[in-house]
C-alpha cells in the first residue's frame, strides 16, 4: 500500500518515491503526497520527475475502491516501470485551494445543527447539502463563517479505533459517506479546537486564519428537505 504522507503532513510538496506498478489505471508508488480523490475532495495534481530529469505531468490521482490502492494518471506510462525512483512534486497552488475549502467546510458543519447528505471540494468553490428543511440567511451564516476564520482556530489530528468510533456515532457527520477506516483499524479525527470534531481523512489548513475571507455565493433548496450552500472566497 502506498504511504499516505499527505495525511502526517498536509503541508509536504514534493517526496522521493519508487514506483511498485505500473498499471493501466496509472502509476502506484511507495509513498505519496498526492491525495486521492475522495470525500468530496478533488485528486491532486501536478508532476512525476524521473531520475533522466524528465517532467510528466499528473492529471489526477484517484485511489482504487476495492483494493485501496493510490495511483497516479499521467498522460503516457511508457517510459516508466516499476522500481524506477521518481520524484512527486504536487501543484501546490491548487492543492492549498482545496485545503482552504476543505477547513471552510468544517466551520460551515459548526455552524448548521443538521446532517449532511453530501459535499463536493473544487477549486473555485465549495458546497455542503444539509438533511434541513427550514431556509437559511446567508448573510448572517457569512458573517458567521468569517468571525470563525478569524478567530485563528488551530488545527490538530489524531487517531481513534474503529470500536472507540462505533461508541461515539455522533462524531460523523455524512449521512451518505462513511470517514475512511484503515487497515490498522484505525480512523483519523480532524479538530478545529472548541469549534469541530469529526473523522475526516483529507487535507486541511492549520488554523482557520489561512482560509480568509468567504462567502456564502448561494444556498438552493435540493429536494423536500436539503438545503445546498455554495460557499466561495471573498478574493
Amino acid at each position: 500500500m502506498t504511504r499516505e504522507l499527505f495525511r502526517e503532513d498536509s503541508y509536504l510538496k514534493s517526496c522521493e518515491a519508487t514506483i511498485t506498478a505500473v498499471t493501466e489505471a496509472g502509476i502506484e508508488t511507495d509513498q505519496s503526497v498526492f491525495y486521492p480523490h475522495g470525500g468530496g475532495q478533488l485528486g491532486d495534481m501536478g508532476t512525476l520527475i524521473t531520475a533522466a530529469g524528465d517532467r510528466l505531468s499528473i492529471s489526477d490521482t484517484r485511489k482504487d475502491r476495492d483494493t485501496g490502492q493510490q495511483y497516479h494518471v499521467l498522460d503516457s506510462t511508457n517510459a516508466l516501470s516499476q522500481g524506477d525512483n521518481v520524484t512527486l512534486e504536487l501543484d501546490w497552488p491548487r492543492r492549498y485551494r482545496l485545503m482552504r475549502f476543505h477547513s471552510c467546510l468544517h466551520m460551515l458543519c459548526s455552524l448548521i445543527d443538521a446532517p449532511v447528505t453530501s459535499g463536493s471540494i473544487q477549486v473555485d468553490r465549495a458546497r455542503l447539502d444539509f438533511d434541513l428543511k427550514d431556509p437559511i440567511d446567508k448573510e448572517p451564516l457569512t458573517t458567521a463563517l468569517n468571525e470563525l476564520v478569524t478567530r485563528n482556530v488551530s488545527m490538530t489530528t489524531r487517531w481513534i479505533t474503529d470500536a472507540e468510533l462505533d461508541a461515539q456515532p455522533e462524531l460523523v457527520r455524512t449521512m451518505s459517506v462513511q470517514p475512511p477506516r484503515n487497515a490498522q483499524g484505525t480512523i483519523r479525527l480532524v479538530e478545529f479546537e472548541g469549534v469541530d470534531l469529526q473523522p475526516c481523512g483529507g487535507t486541511h489548513v492549520a488554523s482557520t486564519a489561512e482560509i480568509g475571507a468567504v462567502r456564502i455565493q448561494k444556498i438552493e433548496k435540493k429536494g423536500k428537505q436539503n438545503r445546498r450552500i455554495i460557499v466561495v472566497f471573498d478574493e
